[in-house]
């Protein structure tokens, strides 16, 4: 026998994976835009066309039930899926698609795209992207599920389902205080680390987790007491004594153009580097611009910071 009930809309599954995403009507309809009565009457809509309650409320806040836990990753794709339709249209019919969403970790976008987009914004005149920051495996869940198009992300990447260009390694200076007992050195020998106080940022950035696993190569004592919050204040945390630290590159080329409070060198016979791709899905209408992005990326990078970063080859 037919069922009479209506069948799921987009927005409805927009509105149920933005509650279950927030835990909350009330911050699922600000980020949505609309008001909370609208919301609530579509999710209604939506329990009832499926037959089955998908929310509980409690002092704790919105929780999924078993079955909206069941349902939301098929939401998801089931959105995603619709997503990707849209933007092939949009390929098949202007060549390529205009606005993109860019994730970018914050110990390289705000260094590296200055430097870039300009550039690519005069190539491609209707190109618009949207740049958010977050830790690199936030930023890789985000593109699985569909919240970002594009992200530069340290290499390698070993999430199933995502394509890779290689864009540039960047080497990591080291940092100490013009005080310190190394200062004054270029080059400083790997053995003269062992038992130094090496600061670094919180854990939940990729570059806390490259720094120790250099402490714990070298002997020197990584101090988790003393962690900062970007590398802004990993510096002035460098200047007032607390420790030394490895900078990015880019970071050292863009921000620290008087550095008297501080020395910078490099390990001797050492050298210490990360490796940054773009990547995107492999699934992703515009991949072919994507490759094309990546190129004429690895292109202006070679140009413009060619003296602090090495461009990889695709």
């Amino acid at each position: 026998m037919a069922s009479n009930r209506q069948a799921p809309t987009i927005k409805q599954l927009e509105y149920f994976t933005a509650i279950a995403g927030q835990s909350s009507y009330r911050r699922a309809a600000e980020e949505l835009g609309v008001s909370q009565p609208a919301l609530t009457t579509q999710i209604a809509a939506l329990e009832s066309a499926l037959g089955l309650s998908l929310f509980e409320r409690s002092r704790a806040g919105t929780l999924l039930t078993p079955e909206g836990r069941e349902l939301l990753d098929q939401a998801r794709q089931m959105l995603l899926a619709m997503r990707e339709f849209r933007e092939n249209a949009q390929v098949l019919a202007q060549g390529y698609q205009t606005t993109y969403k860019l994730g970018v970790p914050p110990t390289v976008g705000p260094y590296l795209l200055p430097n870039v987009l300009p550039e690519l914004h005069a190539r491609y005149h209707a190109l618009k992207l949207y740049v958010r920051e977050g830790p690199p495996r936030l930023l890789q869940r985000g593109l699985v599920e569909g919240a970002y198009d594009l992200a530069i992300v340290p290499l390698p990447v070993d999430v199933e389902g995502l394509a890779v260009e290689p864009l540039f390694t960047e080497p990591l200076k080291f940092v100490v205080p013009a005080d310190h007992r190394l200062a004054g050195k270029p080059q400083v020998m790997p053995s003269q680390l062992r038992g130094e106080k090496v600061l670094t940022l919180e854990e939940q950035h990729h570059f806390h987790h490259q720094v120790q696993e250099i402490c714990e190569d070298l002997g020197a004592q990584l101090q988790r007491d003393y962690e900062g919050t970007s590398l802004d204040t990993l510096r002035q945390m460098v200047v007032m004594g607390l420790g030394v630290a490895f900078l990015p590159g880019l970071y050292v080329h863009s921000e620290m153009h008087n550095p008297e409070a501080l020395h910078v060198s490099e390990l001797k016979a050492k050298p210490i580097l990360r490796q940054h791709g773009l990547v995107w899905r492999a699934s992703a209408p515009g991949r072919r611009f994507y490759r094309e992005l990546a190129a004429h990326t690895r292109e202006i990078i070679r140009r413009r910071l060619g003296d602090v970063v090495t461009v990889d080859s695709p």
